[in-house]
């Protein structure tokens, strides 16, 4: 091949590869958006000590729920709020076992954000739980009846499930934290 060949299908290549890159950008639908102005001071967590960065969230400084949800079938919103008096950093994913289980959920990985949730105090911060197939037929279907939440510091929360249990099957995964309740029942 010509050098002047090569050149062509490399650029050709390379506007391929720069169109999927732009489409892939807005994988969700729901496009470019404004979010106002970029400031320091507005996206900048506060510091809560001597390094700047916020602390890991602690099982200390934080409250949970789990709420059984109608739609999507079969899944759990799990809601962590900082009750604490500084801004935290919350682990990607919410470790999360149900009953006596030794293995955690597994996490979906579609649903990793960009960075890692900083809350301020007040604020919450959202996981999604697919208990398990829409059908109820995947292997080892079982109800169970707790559910523990282990943060990097801290005890463990204890959300408290409906009375009568939540089937859960060996496919359980878990939304990464979200910052909407929607998004995390979107996956």
């Amino acid at each position: 091949m010509s050098a002047r060949t090569v050149r062509a299908r490399l650029l050709a290549l390379t506007t391929v590869a720069l169109a999927a890159l732009a489409l892939t950008a807005c994988r969700t639908g729901e496009g470019v958006r404004d979010e106002g102005p970029s400031t320091a001071s507005s996206t900048a967590p506060r510091s809560t000590g001597g390094s700047g960065a916020a602390a890991p969230c602690s099982g200390s400084h934080t409250s949970t729920t789990a709420t059984e949800v109608s739609r999507p079938v079969n899944h759990l919103l799990l809601r962590l709020t900082n009750t604490g008096t500084a801004n935290c950093t919350l682990p990607a994913y919410p470790v999360a076992r149900f009953g006596e289980e030794q293995s955690p959920a597994r996490p979906a990985p579609e649903t990793k954000p960009r960075t890692a949730l900083t809350l301020s105090p007040g604020e919450s911060a959202y996981a999604g739980v697919r208990l398990s197939s829409a059908e109820g037929t995947a292997p080892h279907l079982r109800t169970a009846r707790t559910l523990t939440l282990t943060l990097p510091t801290g005890p463990a929360a204890h959300p408290a499930l409906p009375a009568k249990g939540v089937r859960v099957d060996d496919g359980v995964t878990v939304t990464y934290w979200l910052s909407s309740g929607e998004a995390a029942l979107m996956y």
